[in-house]
């Protein structure tokens, strides 16, 4: 199944955790792997346990630090970093 997730920042975690738990229980599957797959060369996925959401910050922190958004970039999409 496809399912579209939008996003409200230009850097943001979304849990995807209930729609992936939701799609594997309606497909009636009893054994096997789920495979997730983002199309789009600016997102990607994490696996976090989500117990301490100051783990989201650091990490938005620590990639702003290693790419900065306002880097000296030759090319230009609005982003780049």
């Amino acid at each position: 199944m496809y399912h579209k997730i939008k996003t409200t920042k230009p850097q943001q975690f979304i849990d995807i955790t209930k729609t992936v738990a939701e799609e594997v229980k309606s497909s009636n599957i009893q054994d096997g792997v789920a495979v997730i797959f983002v199309p789009h060369t600016t997102a990607g996925l994490t696996i976090n346990e989500n117990a301490d959401p100051d783990v989201v910050r650091d990490i938005i922190s620590s990639l702003n630090k290693a790419y900065p958004v306002s880097g000296d970039y030759l090319h230009f999409e609005g982003n780049s970093h």
